[in-house]
């Protein structure tokens, strides 16, 4: 039986955390499912083609697949034949929401487990919205993102 792993975001953009988990995901399953969320709730700098493409050249393994998907996180994992969905915890209080979360796809998909990883300690502090504040500013994000992802954010805020 082959174990997929969904590891679900709004990657706005994708960072070298991201790319950590997304990794380690890929370990304990046959194949990882890197879903890009279309979140009405917010204003992303790139859009949903951007940040996939973006994906595609930061995570580059023939056992991940980049998807995007509206909707029901507990649907598309249903559709996709997933038994995980991987969630990353930066700090406590992450954890009230990624909870809730996974509580609520437990009940909505009883048949897949959200699994919770913690980030390598040096990107622990790492967020989308950091890296885009970092960057907006003129700031040096090289260390933070894959290569394509800074010369994006360089177009994006004309730097």
């Amino acid at each position: 039986m082959t174990r997929v792993a969904i590891y679900p975001g709004s990657f706005d953009p994708i960072t070298r955390g991201h790319e950590d988990l997304i990794r380690r995901a890929r370990a304990f399953s046959d194949r990882v499912i890197v879903a890009v969320a279309v979140n009405v709730g917010k204003q992303p700098l790139f859009t949903l083609d951007e940040r996939v493409a973006l994906i595609r050249q930061a995570v580059e393994d023939p056992g991940i697949e980049i998807r995007s998907f509206d909707g029901l996180l507990a649907d598309f994992a249903r559709a996709a034949g997933a038994t995980l969905i991987v969630r990353g915890l930066r700090a406590v209080s992450d954890f009230e929401y990624e909870f809730q979360m996974a509580l609520m796809n437990r009940n909505l998909a009883p048949g897949v487990e959200t699994v919770f990883l913690v980030p390598a300690f040096d990107l622990t502090y790492l967020s989308s919205s950091l890296v885009r504040e970092v960057a907006r500013f003129g700031g040096d994000v090289s260390r933070l993102v894959h290569p394509a992802v800074r010369k994006a954010l360089q177009t994006k805020f004309g730097k």
